[in-house]
């Protein structure tokens, strides 16, 4: 009897320990896998969306061996640029030249005023070809016409109309600066001209620049760009001729 009681009582202790042990086995398993999380779910073949085209997937995408689009385009822009830039550069141009010929004929009329031309000193009504004679020596040549006699200074690019007393009554000039203005130019900074005259080829478009003097652009037909001008006083082209 004692010998029974005394087995039992050790097996009684290891059933307890065995399932104290089978129990945090099982407990520690469950909490495993309640740490992991469940697999995500496989997505239908119904269900998956279709991702919106880009450009590389459109018709706008690259052939093999072509440039890509942005770079044609970019050279497209360049050539485009390029030929702006040059328009840009030809209009400025334009303008300034169109601003320097309104200055010059603005300063031609101020001139013309007190019977002058540009530089050259003698003006006429007021001058003498004597004077000019001993300034700058004997013309080249001298010629009549009209009722007058004419003095050419060639290396001067300058013309003296002078009456038989001496006087300069015509002052003319081809400087080569003069000979880039057109008729457009003129009518459009000094207005449409009083008088206009013919002269074999040439068109003579005068201006009344007060009412001692008259500013004459002598235009060729063949050129269309002024040849010479002229500061011209009628009244002393008339006066003192006599003798």
């Amino acid at each position: 009897m004692n010998t029974s009681m005394n087995v039992k009582a050790k097996i009684i202790p290891c059933v307890v320990v065995l399932g104290a042990m089978l129990a945090l086995g099982a407990c520690s398993s469950d909490n495993r896998d309640a740490a992991q999380p469940p697999p995500a779910p496989t997505p239908s073949p119904a269900s998956t969306a279709t991702p919106a085209p880009n450009a590389s997937d459109t018709g706008a995408s690259t052939a093999p061996g072509k440039t890509p689009a942005a770079a044609d385009s970019s050279g497209n822009k360049g050539a485009s640029g390029s030929s702006g830039t040059a328009g840009t550069a030809a209009g400025s141009s334009e303008i300034k030249e169109a601003a320097e010929a309104e200055k010059q004929l603005q300063e031609l009329l101020k001139l013309a005023k007190q019977g002058k031309v540009p530089h050259i000193e003698y003006a006429a009504h007021t001058g003498l070809i004597d004077e000019v004679e001993k300034s700058w020596g004997k013309a080249d040549k001298t010629d009549s016409a009209g009722k007058g006699l004419y003095a050419t200074y060639s290396k001067k690019h300058a013309v003296f109309g002078f009456n038989k007393g001496s006087q300069i009554f015509d002052v003319r000039s081809d400087d080569p600066e003069l000979r880039k203005l057109k008729l457009d130019q003129i009518e459009k900074t000094l207005g449409k001209p009083q008088d206009t005259k013919v002269n074999g080829e040439d068109m003579i478009y005068i201006y009344k620049a007060n009412d001692q003097f008259q500013l004459k652009f002598i235009i060729p037909k063949s050129t269309g760009k002024v040849d010479h001008i002229s500061v011209f006083s009628p009244q002393d082209s008339i006066n003192n001729m006599a003798g």
